[in-house]
């Protein structure tokens, strides 16, 4: 299927549809070009919900391989993107409940890791427990108001692609935003974030 890859080269915005079909008929050049189109935003979205850069890297390597197994059952009516990341933010979601990682006492030279961003190390340690309790606040909401806050908010969805993707009505999807943030308030100002 030369036609997808070749229009990819010209044109970085390949029809999603068109890309779908080529994938399930075998093209893993057209597979690759959805990798490439949509990685980052699959890697930032998982990052903002694990807070980790390595875990988010391998939460979305794996949603790549789903939405390939899956690419069959992209119903069409939403963005390919929009599809995938609602794996990746699932995914991210399990992880997490899963329990935080283990960092690295040391890197690969024996010495302490570096901070990034050249913060303090109280400073570091701060903002990483205030981003832990945003992303366990989130974590605890009760189903519908967790997924559409972390479309919203980690994936960067706007309300009528998460309608979309979601099969929902944009009033529904409004409501179980706004019932959503009102949940998470108390945890958070437990916190002293809100």
């Amino acid at each position: 299927m030369y036609g997808v890859v070749g229009k990819s080269r010209q044109n970085h915005h390949v029809d999603d549809r068109e890309l779908a079909q080529a994938i399930i008929a075998g093209d893993r050049d057209a597979f690759r070009l959805l990798v490439e189109r949509e990685s980052g935003a699959v890697v930032r979205a998982c990052s903002r919900v694990l807070g980790d850069p390595d875990a988010a890297e391998d939460v979305a390597q794996e949603s790549f391989v789903i939405a390939y197994r899956q690419i069959a059952s992209w119903r069409g009516e939403s963005l390919l993107r929009s599809w995938i990341l609602r794996i990746a933010v699932n995914r991210a979601l399990r992880d997490l409940k899963r329990g935080p990682r283990l960092l690295p006492l040391e890197d690969e030279t024996g010495e302490p890791p570096a901070l990034p961003g050249g913060l303090e190390p109280l400073e570091e340690l701060l903002v990483a427990e205030r981003d832990r309790s945003v992303r366990d606040a989130v974590a605890s909401l009760p189903e519908p108001y967790r997924e559409t806050i972390v479309l919203r908010y980690f994936a960067e969805l706007s309300v009528a692609e998460i309608a979309t993707e979601t099969g929902r009505p944009i009033g529904t999807v409004k409501t179980h935003l706004g019932r959503g943030l009102l949940r998470l308030r108390p945890a958070l100002m437990e916190a002293h974030l809100a």
